[in-house]
Order: C-alpha cells, then sequence, then structure tokens
C-alpha cells in the first residue's frame, strides 16, 4: 500500500519547519500544501476545526495536528533515523527542552521583536536568561539529544532558520559570541 502523506503548513511558521525537518530526515515522501493564515482554506478548517492553525500532518486521509505531536507520531510510524531516544528519561528530556522552547524562548523573543523602550529591554534580559539555559544543555554535546539530532533540535531549529531574520529587523544580535555552544549548534 502507498502512503499518502500531506503536510499543510506556511513557510514563515517556525511550527511548520519542525515537521518538514522529520519528513527529510526520515525520507518519506510528501505532499506539501502551503496555507495563506491570513485566508485560512477550507481543507485547513475542516482538517485542524478545534485550533484552526498550521502544521497538519495528514497520514492516508487522517489528520494530525501540533507540531510536536506530529513528530512524535513520525516518529513512532516511521522508525528509521529516530528522534526521539528510547530511554524514558532522555525522551522525557528532549520534550521537556521542546517545551522550554515553546514556552519560555518563543515568547521571550517575541517580545523583543514586538515590544519598544523599556519593555524591550526587559523582554531581552529574559531572552538572554533563557538562551544562557540552552547553551548549559548544549554543554559537551553536538546537539540537545547529545551526538544524534532529536526532537528538541527540531523545536529549537528556527533559531537556525530565523534568527538573522530577528537580528536584522530588531538590531539586536543574539547568537553571536555571546553563546558559542548555540553558535556552533545552529
Amino acid at each position: 500500500m502507498v502512503e499518502e502523506v500531506k503536510l499543510l503548513k506556511t513557510w514563515s511558521s517556525p511550527f511548520g519547519l519542525r515537521p518538514i525537518w522529520a519528513l527529510k530526515l526520515k525520507c518519506i515522501q510528501y505532499e506539501s500544501i502551503d496555507e495563506d493564515l491570513s485566508n485560512k482554506s477550507a481543507l485547513l478548517l475542516q482538517l485542524n476545526p478545534i485550533y484552526q492553525k498550521i502544521p497538519v500532518l495528514v497520514h492516508n486521509r487522517k489528520p494530525i495536528s501540533e507540531s510536536l505531536v506530529i513528530l512524535e507520531y513520525l516518529d513512532q510510524t516511521w522508525t528509521q533515523n529516530p528522534i526521539m531516544p528510547q530511554h524514558p528519561l532522555e525522551k522525557a528530556r528532549q520534550r521537556f527542552w521542546a517545551k522550554f522552547n515553546d514556552e519560555k524562548v518563543l515568547p521571550s523573543i517575541w517580545s523583543v521583536f514586538t515590544k519598544e523602550g523599556k519593555q524591550r529591554e526587559e523582554a531581552m534580559e529574559e531572552l538572554v536568561e533563557n538562551l544562557k539555559l540552552a547553551e548549559e544543555e548544549l554543554q559537551g554535546k553536538r546537539f540537545f539529544r547529545g551526538h544524534k539530532i532529536g526532537v528538541a533540535d527540531f523545536d529549537f531549529g528556527w533559531l537556525a532558520n530565523l534568527i538573522s531574520v530577528f537580528e536584522q529587523v530588531t538590531g539586536f544580535k543574539v547568537i553571536d559570541g555571546t553563546f558559542p555552544l548555540l553558535s556552533t549548534w545552529i
């Protein structure tokens, strides 16, 4: 049976990039469907009626929403090139750092990007503190998972993809010099 795999995404979303990278790492053929988030398609609304957002993976006509859920689904369905470790403690660590990125790092960088004046300075301090923690986690490792790429790396992947754009728009240099391990990881 031929697997039918589709991914609804948008180019600008770090959440939509995560499953793309996993699909490529696992060598899974898929159809890419770009969504206009300012004019959501009937297909997106049908496949993800609760959140009405991307990404949505469709595997044999069954939708899976939320980037981290999609990553775990991909890893359990296609076992080649695993992105989650087998050991429960290491699996929990991957989930922890992915959650840390989503709940701490991304909101703090968004605040730096959208705030001005003193609020921007405070947000920048919070971002730097969050990145220090990520830097410490990379101590002695190539990836957040160790010597293999993992879910946390996909979650933090927006840094490699979008940080230069962020730095140009805001005028802040976030990674250069201050975070050598993150810089090498990128």
